[in-house]
C-alpha cells in the first residue's frame, strides 16, 4: 500500500496549492490512501470547518491536526461529527473530537493516531502513555497498519517516540515545525520514519508568516499580527510504501512540488 502524507497546511493560498496538485501527485504516485496535516489550514490560524472541506475535496483521506486544533471554536463540531477528521488524542479528556481513526480498505484496515509532543509545546498528556492506550484498542489492534502523525517541536522526543513505537507501528512521522528533514529512514522493526514531512504554503516566510513580520517579533519581544505570506508555495510530504501483510515499511520517498 502506498501512503502519502502531506506537511501542514498553511492558509487559503496552501489549501489552493493543495487542490492544485495534489491529485496528480496521487495518481502519478499510484496513492491509495492519503493524510494530510491542516492544523494551520484556516486564514489567521487554526482549523475552519471551510478549510477542512477544502482540504478533504483535494484528495485527503484523513486530516490530522496539532496544537492549533482547538484554536477556532468554529470546528468544535466537525471534530465530534467527522469520522477521519482528527485532533492530538492526548489532548485533555475534555476536548472535543478523537485522536485516532479507523479507515477500512477493504483489503486492510489502517489505523491513523494523531500526538502531540510535550517538549518546547504546551501541556499535554504523555505520548508514550497515550500511544500505548491506544494500540492496546481493539479496533486499533485489528489493523494490519498503524500509522502515527506526531506533532512535536524536539527531534528528540520524536526519535525517542519512533523507537518506542518501533515493531508496533508501521510508519512515524513528524510535523509542526514546517520545515522538511532529509532523514527518512526504516527502523530496524519494520517503522519508516520521517522527523518533519514540512509545510503547505509561502516558500518565502518563516514557517507561513511574512518574514518582516517574524523578524519584528523577534527583535522586539513585542505582540505582532502575523499575516500569512504570500508568493510561489511548496507542497512537501513523504511516501511510505507498506506491506498490506505485516504492516511493515518497504520504502520511504520524500517529496516535494514547487
Amino acid at each position: 500500500m502506498n501512503i502519502l502524507v502531506i506537511g501542514d497546511v498553511v492558509s487559503a493560498n496552501g489549501c489552493e496549492f493543495l487542490r492544485k496538485h495534489l491529485p496528480s501527485l496521487k495518481r502519478m504516485k499510484k496513492v491509495d490512501l492519503c493524510i494530510v496535516n491542516g492544523e494551520n489550514s484556516a486564514v489567521g490560524n487554526g482549523m475552519l470547518p471551510n478549510s477542512v472541506e477544502s482540504i478533504f475535496a483535494s484528495g485527503a483521506n484523513v486530516i490530522t491536526s496539532g496544537n492549533h486544533a482547538l484554536r477556532r471554536k468554529e470546528i468544535y463540531e466537525t471534530l465530534d461529527e467527522e469520522e477521519c477528521l482528527i485532533r492530538p488524542a492526548n489532548f485533555h479528556r475534555t476536548a472535543p473530537g478523537k485522536g485516532y481513526c479507523v479507515v477500512d480498505m477493504g483489503y486492510c484496515r489502517v489505523a491513523v493516531i494523531n500526538l502531540i509532543g510535550r517538549v518546547y509545546m504546551e501541556q499535554a498528556e504523555n505520548p508514550f502513555e497515550e500511544l500505548d492506550r491506544i494500540l492496546a484498542i481493539d479496533e486499533v489492534k485489528n489493523c494490519s497498519i498503524k500509522i502515527v502523525d506526531f506533532h512535536a517541536e524536539a527531534t528528540a522526543e520524536k526519535r525517542a517516540l519512533a523507537f518506542y513505537a518501533n515493531g508496533r507501528v508501521s510508519a512515524l512521522f513528524g510535523t509542526h515545525t514546517h520545515t522538511q528533514t532529509a532523514d527518512e529512514q526504516i527502523f530496524e522493526n519494520g517503522l519508516g520514519y520521517i522527523t518533519d514531512i514540512g509545510m503547505t504554503g509561502p516558500e518565502r516566510s518563516v514557517l507561513g508568516v511574512e518574514p518582516d513580520l517574524a523578524i519584528e517579533k523577534m527583535i522586539t519581544g513585542l505582540p505582532v499580527r502575523f499575516i500569512t505570506a504570500q508568493g510561489d508555495c511548496r507542497m512537501d510530504g513523504c511516501l511510505f510504501e507498506i506491506d498490506n501483510k505485516s504492516g511493515k515499511t518497504v520504502s520511504v520517498e520524500r517529496i516535494t512540488i514547487r
